[in-house]
């Protein structure tokens, strides 16, 4: 998906868990767990607190839907096609090889395993593919198929519930979904961390920021509601708020450019996998305050984000001080004071798979150079699907206020 991208942490499976690979490897990847407690220090979790666990993230029929969505190719080969995306991954491997090579890693959702071998040809000692669809039987065959099963052990299921026997140096993951948040698979990764990362380990990416920035789209209008003006000739515009209605009700995934931006960019949120916890994704706020550029008509609000690949030496788990972004601090340029690796899907860097999302209006407002936009946006997880995101959207302009209630499914 889009992002969010095959990385499925799903449906347990023992049957069917690492087949034809060599029992040491097979022992590893089934029995018990060791945990990275969140103070940062080794801890062995007991089976009762994995129980526990488990209990709190129960595999509800959403998740197996979700899961079940993974099983089918065309989504991974959209997202193997988005070469922004899978070649910033390769590369990201290749500049941190040193910290891989003769580690251990962890691939969560791993889909049909290419980062998993990416990893495995940087020369990680062992890679644990976890991956809970069932395109995981497919991620095994193209193991054998390139030899690495002595290397490469796939493990279908969530990872809540798969077990390995020792602890990891590095976890990656591609979990990220439109607008960042939506599919809620950074948890997965969080569950990772804190089961099986030793301390120093490092995970890929990083770190992560939204950003919101109000969007002038009259072409996009045009085309969806004032086309119905006039059709061949006819006067159909009685269909426009039902087109509205259809064309704006839900968040649009599509590509905008860098022209459609009217103000700097807003830090919605600003993520750290080595800190963040899953309780901090259930709710994000932010208030925002913006001055636009020009005089043209707004039309909503776009959504898009980066992620980060660092190192050890930069990672805040080592405690080494860095300037991320702050939530709610508008930014003129995406700072990048480590150097390190990112893969952005910003309207002005070249597109991925993942677009923007954008949040458009029943009708636009007209805005002047320098005016005030103002308002606040809550992206919550769904109560009927975590899966699903719930946004509330305020905003004023012009002294007038508006809300818009929408969720992205």
């Amino acid at each position: 998906m889009n992002s969010s991208s095959g990385h499925s942490n799903g449906y347990h499976n023992n049957n069917n868990h690492h087949q034809s690979t060599p029992t040491s490897h097979r022992e590893r990847g089934r029995r018990g767990a060791r945990g990275f407690s969140r103070n940062g220090y080794n801890s062995r979790v007991s089976r009762e607190e994995e129980e526990s666990e488990k209990k709190l993230s129960p595999c509800t029929d959403f998740d197996m839907a979700y899961f079940h969505s993974y099983a089918h190719v065309g989504i991974h080969e959209e997202m193997i096609k988005d070469r922004i995306r899978t070649e910033t991954y390769r590369n990201a491997i290749m500049q941190l090889q040193s910290y891989i090579e003769g580690k251990v890693v962890v691939d969560v959702g791993c889909g049909t395993g290419i980062l998993s071998i990416f990893c495995a040809q940087a020369g990680a000692k062992r890679v644990y593919a976890v991956e809970a669809s069932d395109i995981a039987a497919q991620a095994n065959e193209v193991i054998k198929a390139n030899n690495l099963s002595d290397k490469v052990i796939v493990l279908h299921g969530r990872v809540e519930d798969v077990d390995i026997d020792e602890e990891v140096d590095v976890i990656i993951s591609e979990w990220m979904g439109y607008m960042l948040l939506y599919e809620s698979m950074l948890g997965s990764v969080i569950t990772a961390r804190d089961r099986w990362l030793k301390r120093g380990g490092i995970i890929l990416p990083s770190t992560a920021t939204l950003y919101m920035a109000p969007v002038t789209n009259p072409d996009r209008y045009a085309d969806s509601i004032d086309f119905w003006r006039n059709v061949y000739g006819i006067d159909m515009s009685s269909m426009m708020p039902l087109a509205k209605q259809c064309a704006f009700e839900e968040p649009s995934v599509e590509t905008i450019s860098g022209e459609n931006v009217l103000t700097w960019p807003h830090v919605v949120k600003h993520l750290d996998c080595y800190t963040i916890q899953v309780h901090e994704l259930e709710s994000v706020s932010t208030r925002f305050k913006f001055q636009s550029m020009m005089r043209a008509p707004l039309h909503g609000f776009a959504f898009w984000f980066d992620v980060e690949f660092c190192g050890p030496a930069t990672s805040s788990i080592n405690a080494i001080a860095t300037s991320p972004p702050v939530d709610g601090i508008q930014s003129k340029k995406r700072t990048n004071p480590n150097d390190s690796l990112v893969l952005s899907t910003a309207p002005e860097d070249p597109p991925t798979h993942w677009q923007q999302t954008v949040i458009y209006f029943y009708e636009p407002i007209d805005v002047e150079q320098d005016q005030l936009i103002e308002g606040s946006v809550t992206l919550s997880q769904s109560k009927e699907n975590r899966r699903f995101m719930n946004i509330h959207l305020e905003y004023n302009c012009g002294g007038r206020s508006f809300v818009k209630e929408t969720v992205m499914r």
